[in-house]
């Protein structure tokens, strides 16, 4: 298949590096005290749920929207300059089908402009020849959502952003909305989106493709504002995935994010959080706990890589990564990759990691002061004269899922990124590996006072090719209990 490219340097502003892709960048607990630095989903109250002693966390809050009271959310990091692509948060949605999209979502900003970039799985690439505003999301398009009240019906605070795939720049290509009492009305500002694809060629049913990209700037200016909004701010926000697979069409359907979202209603949107949730308390600490799975064949920890798994790294085979790739379970493999890149044509590559600890072991009653994640890495993809460090972002998934079953296609969407820790490539190691280590204080706080497990995902937004990291898993063999992924929990008392 042609890597041909219609788009340079998608992205390139927003990077860190030139990375060599010239061609497509890219009960509460008593006496708590909690600070609310983000809006949670409402304007009525917060949920009873309470994060212990002095922490300063976002927590949802409940809407009268008739959608989950506790939609998932993107806790979007500030940047001082150019916002760096590899460190935007990372979200998805979708799955992977010959008829399927999927979707993995960026996002940044800093004092002057948003930045939403959207990576889309796609087999067929379709745009129209006379667009319209009103046809433009029957091809392949994106529809951005914004609500910056973060309320839960259409305003002038609701802004709907379209954007239809062509090969390079195309302002008749796109349109912005506006919110009012009778619905959407069309309206004029100024804002950016740019696409990018990679395949065969755009239009053409002769072969398959891979994907396309579309990488929307938004000046603050735009949408009312002088400057990026406070640290703690929330918005409300959707996407929306339009596909279209033949000329003839007909379109094969909307993908949301949230995916119970609504077109025409922000109480059912997700939330864009200013910053991320930071976490700390002033309790001593008076007890600890190691947490990680005592054998090789117990239930506890489980744990799972999906999609690029090192058994499957980067298939080329078009029926196997449409057809297979989405649906294959690695759920007891003993190692696993963490990887993503700008290039979108190399989404076979791509993975995530899936792990849950179970958090019983913690008296009840009890004040979380610090939680750390390490886990053992022993290698990478390409040479070490190649691969650069990853910024491996953690998060907490939005439902449960099972190691026996857990594939790409239906694991549980990110419920919200909470923060992300450099991973360097190595060269040598002894077992059990190189730790590595992120701060997952927030996440176990907040699980612990659910009476949940703790469910994380870790996943980058990598913009390097050879970016994947090998890790230690749960199911090594037992004479490796030293590698295996390792919670390391210290709680204090409630004063």
């Amino acid at each position: 298949m042609s890597r041909r490219l219609s788009f340079q340097k998608i992205a390139r502003r927003y990077v860190r590096r030139d990375v060599g892709l010239t061609a497509f960048l890219i009960g509460a607990v008593v006496g708590a005290l909690i600070t609310v630095i983000g809006l949670l989903p409402s304007a009525g109250y917060a949920e009873q749920d309470s994060i212990s002693a002095g922490a300063a966390v976002y927590l949802p809050v409940v809407t009268k929207a008739s959608c989950s009271t506790d939609m998932p959310r993107i806790n979007a990091p500030k940047s001082s300059g150019d916002i760096p692509f590899e460190r935007t948060a990372i979200a998805w949605f979708g799955k992977v089908s010959p008829t399927q999209n999927y979707t993995d979502i960026r996002v940044g900003y800093n004092a002057n402009e948003l930045y939403v970039y959207l990576a889309i799985f796609d087999r067929h690439l379709w745009y129209d020849d006379n667009p319209s505003p009103q046809t433009l999301t029957q091809w392949d398009a994106v529809t951005l959502l914004l609500d910056t009240s973060g309320g839960a019906a259409l305003s002038p605070s609701s802004w709907k952003f379209v954007a239809q795939l062509y090969g390079d720049r195309s302002p008749q290509r796109r349109a912005v909305y506006r919110g009012s009492a009778t619905g959407w009305q069309q309206t004029s500002v100024v804002f950016d989106a740019r696409p990018g694809w990679r395949g065969n060629a755009l239009n053409d049913n002769s072969a398959s493709d891979r994907g396309w990209a579309m990488g929307f700037t938004i000046p603050f200016s735009s949408l009312g504002l002088s400057s990026a909004p406070p640290d703690g701010t929330a918005w409300r926000m959707a996407v929306i995935v339009h596909d279209r697979d033949t000329r003839a069409g007909p379109p094969v359907g909307d993908q949301f994010w949230p995916p119970q979202g609504l077109l025409d209603a922000p109480g059912c949107w997700g939330f864009l959080n200013f910053g991320l949730p930071s976490y700390q308390t002033s309790a001593t600490p008076t007890g600890s706990l190691i947490i990680r799975r005592p054998t090789e064949r117990s239930p506890l920890v489980p744990d799972a890589d999906v999609g690029g798994a090192i058994t499957n790294q980067c298939p080329g085979d078009e029926n196997h990564i449409w057809n297979e790739w989405g649906n294959r379970n690695y759920g007891r493999a003993p190692d696993f990759n963490i990887q993503n890149q700008s290039d979108v044509s190399d989404w076979p590559c791509f993975a995530k990691y899936y792990v849950t600890f179970p958090l019983d072991g913690i008296p009840r009653g009890k004040v979380i002061v610090s939680a750390t994640l390490t886990l053992h890495q022993f290698g990478g993809s390409g040479g070490t004269d190649r691969a650069q460090p990853s910024w491996i972002q953690v998060l907490v998934a939005a439902g449960d899922w099972s190691e026996q079953t857990i594939t790409w296609n239906n694991a549980p969407i990110a419920y919200e990124n909470i923060g992300g820790s450099w991973v360097s490539p190595i060269d040598r190691f002894s077992w059990p590996g190189v730790p590595r280590t992120w701060d997952v204080s927030y996440a176990v706080a907040r699980a612990y006072v659910r009476g949940e497990p703790l469910r994380l995902i870790l996943y980058s937004a990598d913009s390097d090719y050879h970016s994947g990291k090998y890790f230690v898993s749960s199911d090594t063999g037992d004479w490796n209990i030293e590698g295996r992924p390792r919670l390391e929990v210290r709680w204090g008392e409630v004063r």
